[in-house]
């Protein structure tokens, strides 16, 4: 097999893992979303007691089913992995962030499990249980940028070579931590969202302000807020870096990045206007998922020297004739 058909099969693969293991977050939602975290009861790694559990009960299968599909993802990791240290041709970066995927989906089961142990599921509202949820979310994106990094570098034609400029460092390293900010606050308001619904956008704005309501309600406005701020920042810092870096790829990232935020930004609205539906929800968080995948994959573009593939030159083009125009 020639080293490029081999380099294409690997990245090829890794992103596969890595579009997999969004469905399974998407699907650990689901979870949270119809209540069934308690569906195997305070029991791990068994369900209710039993390895195979029955599943007559819709919650037991829903989380059952979960059970199932992260232990897949944690194989699949494995399996990359494997694959990134038998490769001659693989750099030490992507065998780091092979490496770096494992842990994170090691750790990603660790709090899973927590969650069912300490009965951190269902009904519960506990400050702690948010605290969870947030350390949660930000350890699955910490997972979703390992495995974007090792596709990405994986089909590389040479070395990394990295191009760092102060400022485009700090610009990046700001939108990726605010990135991390809004979902954690996103994951947290969605928890509220599940467990003290509002019959109304007039009622949910009036529990949002009742200094008796739950810490859950009196936190969800950080989201939104947070959200748009990001959102602003991103789509300014974006075009900056796009200016000071002068690259195609970059660029390229950046038209997509764009496109995702406009999205995102209409789901979010969405999804306050028809008082959080799990079906918004879930679309929600894919996208989420999707934007943050597609920044850190943008920024490592733009903190690196070379184009490691052709991209779509139309589009990268047009993103830096745009962000050219500004000066």
């Amino acid at each position: 097999m020639s080293t490029s058909m081999s380099r294409a099969r690997f990245s090829q693969y890794a992103w596969g893992v890595t579009l997999y293991n969004v469905a399974v977050i998407v699907w650990g939602a689901v979870v949270r979303a119809t209540g069934s975290g308690a569906g195997c009861g305070s029991h791990w790694p068994t369900c209710n007691g039993d390895i195979l559990p029955s599943l007559h009960q819709i919650e037991t299968a829903v989380e059952f089913g979960h059970r199932l599909t992260s232990g897949l993802a944690g194989m699949l990791v494995l399996v990359l992995l494997v694959w990134a240290f038998r490769r001659r041709e693989a750099t030490t970066f992507t065998r780091g962030m092979a490496v770096a995927s494992l842990v994170f989906v090691i750790i990603e089961g660790a709090i899973g499990a927590l969650l069912v142990r300490l009965e951190l599921t269902a009904k519960n509202d506990s400050p702690l249980r948010a605290a969870m949820i947030a350390v949660h979310l930000c350890n699955t994106l910490l997972l979703l940028a390992a495995l974007g990094l090792t596709a990405w570098s994986g089909a590389r034609r040479e070395p990394l070579r990295w191009q760092m400029r102060r400022g485009v460092a700090v610009l990046l390293a700001v939108g990726l931590f605010g990135g991390l900010v809004v979902c954690a606050a996103g994951a947290v308001t969605a928890l509220g969202d599940t467990l003290f619904p509002s019959g109304s956008l007039a009622e949910g704005f009036a529990a949002d302000l009742d200094p008796n309501a739950s810490f859950l309600l009196r936190l969800r406005v950080i989201h939104p807020a947070a959200a748009v701020l990001t959102s602003f920042y991103l789509l300014v810092a974006g075009r900056v870096v796009v200016r000071l870096v002068h690259k195609e790829s970059s660029a390229f990232w950046f038209g997509i990045l764009q496109m995702v935020i406009i999205g995102q930004i209409a789901l979010g609205v969405f999804n306050v206007t028809l008082l959080a539906p799990v079906v918004i929800q879930l679309l929600h968080l894919l996208l989420a998922d999707l934007l943050w995948v597609v920044l850190v994959i943008f920024a490592a573009e733009s903190v690196t020297a070379g184009v490691p593939q052709q991209v779509a030159e139309p589009l990268g083009a047009m993103a830096l004739s745009t962000a050219g125009s500004a000066d």
